[in-house]
């Protein structure tokens, strides 16, 4: 008993025993919970007092960035209204300044509107009084007229009759003079005249062997290339007639375009031109230009080579570097359908047999022969005679006074002083007069047509000028830097007049100026 007694005392001591403890560990879970609790809510509170902070912090510093922005921006505010109102004011002064010049120029003009209104006003009182005066002369003269009629017993008419009849009977014996000078001069002018003639019989009845042309042929492939020589809307043979300055027949003759113009060496270009074109095909403005310089090298190269050869066929291989380019232009020009380097060299030929004959030098008389028409080369480009330039280049090139003197008498302008210069005219005139050495000219033909170059040449401004439809047109291409469209109309007024009163010519001449402006540009 009593031991279960006391084993149910231990099972209570026990039992109250885990009751305190159980009781003991949950008060200090509690205990351990609301410390926890306790820390985490001071770190809270001292987190958010920290936002707290950094967020006052920042609210000033925006606060303060607003401040400065605000300032920095009124600041530049006022800069600019300061400026605006500096440029407001500028511009207030000029138009004040501007105000007070339009105010003093109306001024101006309104003292000149007077002062013309009174000059005006003067001139109309001239005007009358001249007028006046002008009636009271015509009313004396028509007084003294009358009262001379009264007093001579005859009216004017009768006076004005007899005044002719006694001045015709005062001349009849001059008139007879002068008829009776004319028949001596006329028959002084048989003898040549009549030499003349029986010279023009001869070179008609000889049988022609040299032809004087101002035209060249170029033959085409096809008659399509005419098409494309011609171009659009006519592009194409412009650009040829300007740049060469020649005339493009082309007309209903199957595969041929005909080159005309009185220029041979033009005519040269222009044919050498064509048959390039024809037989690239490109034919185009651009090409056309690129074209046309590199034969105009090519001519001035061929000249040169056919100077040199004429000095080889003649011994004559000191001749001076500069007439060799003027020698070899001679082949392609012509005097009176004689080729001019041909007769040059007959000329040289005759003149050297003769000299030989007379135990004179023979070179020299070669080389004054070979020469003595060398103005020739040059007389479409410059004004004068081919003798005056001919000596002109002989003695720039340092050439013998004999030679000179040659040149200078062959035609009787100059007197000859040395025997060599009598025997080039004498070979001069044996070359022209064999027969068959010359056909008909066409001499005056080109004068006319070189005149008519020169004087549209002579104008200040004026790049090129060409004679074109056998002098029927002159085209005159200007520079457009120095003539502007206006100036290129009044141009053609003054060359128009000028050509009216100065020269004469059949039919019309129609006056083309041409002014042309390209502004090029090359991208790289």
């Amino acid at each position: 008993m009593y031991t279960f007694l006391e084993a149910g005392a231990w099972i209570g001591i026990l039992a109250g025993a885990v009751v305190v403890a159980v009781g003991a560990t949950i008060a200090i879970i509690m205990l351990i919970s609301k410390n926890k609790a306790n820390a985490a809510t001071k770190s809270a509170d001292s987190i958010i007092k920290e936002a707290k902070v950094k967020a006052e912090h920042t609210i000033k510093n925006a606060e303060i960035d607003a401040k400065q922005a605000a300032f920095e921006a009124k600041q530049q505010a006022e800069n600019e209204i300061r400026s605006r109102r500096g440029e407001l004011a500028a511009e207030e002064q000029k138009l004040s300044l501007r105000v007070q010049a339009i105010d003093q120029r109306d001024a101006a003009l309104a003292e000149r509107e007077n002062a013309l209104e009174k000059k005006n006003d003067q001139l109309n009182a001239s005007i009358a009084n001249y007028q006046k005066r002008q009636a009271e002369l015509d009313e004396k003269i028509d007084a003294i007229i009358t009262e001379l009629e009264k007093v001579a017993g005859m009216s004017t008419q009768e006076a004005h009759d007899e005044i002719m009849a006694r001045v015709e009977s005062k001349m009849a014996m001059e008139i007879a003079a002068y008829m009776k000078n004319a028949e001596e001069e006329a028959r002084a002018s048989v003898q040549e005249k009549a030499v003349d003639l029986l010279s023009l019989a001869c070179q008609k009845y000889a049988q022609d062997v040299v032809t004087e042309r101002t035209v060249s042929v170029v033959a085409l492939p096809s008659d399509e290339m005419k098409g494309r020589i011609i171009g659009r809307e006519g592009r194409n043979i412009r650009v040829l007639e300007q740049e060469l300055g020649v005339d493009l027949v082309i007309d209903d003759t199957p595969e041929v375009i005909t080159v005309s113009c009185f220029d041979p060496i033009r005519r040269e270009i222009a044919r050498r031109t064509l048959e390039i074109l024809v037989k690239d095909g490109r034919i185009q403005p651009t090409r056309i230009e690129e074209v046309a310089a590199k034969c105009k090298k090519e001519v001035e190269e061929i000249t040169i080579k056919y100077g040199e050869e004429a000095c080889f066929k003649l011994g004559l291989p000191r001749i001076s570097r500069e007439l060799i380019p003027y020698i070899g232009r001679l082949h392609f020009r012509t005097s009176y359908g004689q080729n001019a380097l041909e007769h040059s060299m007959e000329v040289a030929y005759l003149s050297g047999i003769m000299a030989g004959e007379l135990g004179l030098d023979v070179n020299l008389a070669r080389r004054a022969g070979l020469l003595h028409d060398i103005g020739k080369s040059i007389d479409f480009e410059k004004e004068g005679s081919h003798v005056e330039l001919g000596a002109q280049l002989a003695k720039k090139a340092g050439e013998n006074d004999v030679v000179i003197n040659s040149i200078e008498s062959h035609h009787g302008d100059v007197e000859a002083r040395y025997v060599i210069a009598h025997l080039v005219a004498a070979a001069d005139t044996l070359s022209a007069a064999r027969p068959g050495a010359r056909s008909e000219t066409v001499e005056t033909y080109v004068k006319r047509i070189e005149q008519l170059e020169n004087l549209a040449k002579s104008f200040d401004g004026v790049q090129q000028a060409f004679a074109m439809q056998s002098g029927r047109e002159i085209r005159v291409m200007v520079i457009p830097e120095k003539v502007s469209d206006l100036e290129a109309v009044k141009m053609a007024q003054d060359m128009r007049a000028r050509i009216e009163n100065e020269l004469t010519y059949p039919g019309q001449i129609k006056v083309s100026v041409i002014r042309e402006y390209r502004a090029i540009e090359t991208a790289k």
